[in-house]
């Protein structure tokens, strides 16, 4: 399933600082019914953003309107826990379209770039100065270059790098899923196929 290319994204972030954000905080396994990828956001951080009769929790930063944006800045060792993808669906279907911790489960991280989030690990020093931007202003803007593999406080200027695979950062710059790879090679595909001696 193709998804938005990422390229530069330059957003406000939501400040979540908080450690050991696992999977079922993320999407509780009751909503795990569906199989597509719509309306997981809706129950995005369910049990944290709303009361047992629905209405929301006042001080749950999803529920702020001071923050917005395209970047969800978590504590150390975010998604945590069990491996659903249905975690990745969530935040993705919610707007978001890059985390920012200073730690990530693999599980967690996989299934973020297979679908279109960035995942982006930060030193545990720069993860604060980010926290910092954010209560200074709400409206601070954060950078996040993937061809570069930086991302900056627009504010000050301070940078830091990321690192990514080759493979997924290529996927994520086009917008392909692995299945969407296979199909951009398909001549080439046919090319070595109508000349190999092994037919």
């Amino acid at each position: 399933m193709a998804y938005d290319k990422f390229t530069v994204l330059t957003s406000t972030a939501v400040p979540m600082p908080i450690e050991n954000v696992d999977t079922d905080q993320i999407i509780p396994a009751r909503f795990l019914k569906a199989t597509k990828r719509e309306g997981f956001g809706d129950n995005l951080f369910r049990d944290w953003r709303y009361n047992a009769d629905d209405t929301p929790k006042q001080d749950f930063v999803l529920n702020n309107p001071i923050y917005s944006g395209k970047i969800l800045v978590g504590g150390k060792n975010f998604g945590s826990g069990s491996s659903r993808e249905h975690a990745a669906w969530a935040i993705y279907d919610y707007g978001f379209r890059c985390v920012v911790s200073s730690f990530f489960a693999d599980i967690f991280k996989g299934n973020a770039l297979n679908i279109g989030i960035l995942p982006v690990t930060v030193s545990p020093e720069f993860l604060n100065k980010i926290f910092t931007a954010i209560e200074t202003d709400p409206n601070a803007q954060i950078e996040v270059n993937l061809p570069n593999q930086t991302i900056t406080i627009l504010a000050t200027g301070e940078h830091e790098s990321f690192v990514i695979n080759g493979y997924k950062k290529h996927n994520m710059l086009n917008g392909f899923d692995d299945i969407d790879y296979l199909q951009a090679m398909g001549n080439d595909i046919r090319k070595f196929a109508e000349t190999t001696v092994y037919q």
